[in-house]
């Protein structure tokens, strides 16, 4: 496969107060993808992105539609310059980002389902009953292995996300007993996220379950560039394949290390972070140190992004 960019789109925590706004402001086509995702959820999206609350964008299902909408916004606003991907992936939520700028879901299609995504989330846990924790400094098998002799809950691995850090997912009990042995054998850091439930674990069946129903309900297209897949960590082609892993994803663990790897080794060196924040940046960064990377959130991160690419702002 030739070299060529990819376009990697980040997960729920990469949410703040003010994302996208800079980027309406200086781009129409931005403005209009934010009035587009308004017109199809008929609640102020917009102004909870730009404005807040913090705690209500927080919500996961407020915080689902509102980072995919700024992430088509900056997809958009790239297309418009002349960037185009050659492939495309996203960590969890970050997935139906990749699916869109692969021609296979329309925007509407995907605000709709990640909007139900997030409240059936949101349902299949109550708030402070699970929650998730990154286990830092300890290779993957360590990590499977505490969690393996965890007895007083449940702790799962839950993302893969770079060499020495495996976010693992839970209720309340199996994180607290996880934390403790994951200290005791030799994690540099076991820090708790703030995050409002146990993703990518199997306490999200009952969300599975429910996803399952919506995504029935959608036609899919084949992608017209290569997708790689959290669930598979490989490239997803036929359209009953993309339904049945992003069904399969909501309590699966996210795949992200081996994810980046098989796009390296088909040759991808330009690795563009499309939508709010530096998280997986900093995660490719740590898989792969020798590749290109670029980052699209605001025009100073455009103009940045486009210069690296040698095109002009």
């Amino acid at each position: 496969m030739q070299a060529g960019i990819v376009f990697v789109f980040p997960g729920q925590g990469s949410q703040y107060v003010g994302m996208g706004k800079e980027l309406a402001q200086a781009f129409p086509i931005a403005a209009q993808t934010f009035k587009e995702a308004e017109e199809t959820l008929g609640w102020p999206l917009t102004k909870l992105c730009f404005e807040g609350p913090p705690e209500e964008l927080a919500q996961t299902q407020i915080t689902q539609p509102a980072v995919l909408a700024v992430e088509v916004a900056c997809l958009r606003v790239l297309t418009e310059h002349g960037v185009e991907p050659q492939a495309a992936a996203g960590h969890s939520l970050g997935e139906y980002a990749a699916l869109v700028a692969a021609g296979s879901l329309s925007f509407p299609q995907a605000l709709k389902l990640v909007a139900r995504r997030g409240e059936l989330m949101a349902q299949a846990c109550a708030p402070g009953k699970g929650g998730m924790v990154a286990v830092l400094g300890v290779s993957a098998a360590q990590v499977e292995e505490i969690c393996r002799r965890v007895k007083r809950g449940v702790a799962e691995p839950a993302n893969y996300n770079a060499p020495g850090q495996v976010v693992v997912a839970g209720d309340q009990e199996g994180l607290e007993e996880l934390m403790e042995l994951a200290r005791k054998e030799g994690a540099k850091r076991v820090v708790q996220l703030n995050v409002s439930g146990p993703f990518h674990s199997s306490l999200m069946k009952p969300a599975a379950e429910g996803l399952k129903v919506e995504l029935e309900r959608v036609t899919f297209s084949r992608p017209r560039i290569p997708v790689v897949s959290n669930v598979t960590a490989d490239y997803v082609q036929e359209v009953e394949e993309i339904r049945q892993n992003l069904i399969t994803q909501v309590a699966s663990p996210v795949r992200w290390e081996e994810s980046i790897k098989r796009l390296i080794s088909d040759g991808f060196e330009i690795f563009i972070e499309v939508g709010p924040g530096n998280v997986l940046s900093g995660l490719v960064r740590r898989i792969a140190p020798e590749v290109k990377l670029a980052r699209v959130e605001d025009p100073e991160t455009l103009v940045n992004t486009l210069k690296m690419l040698g095109k002009e702002g």
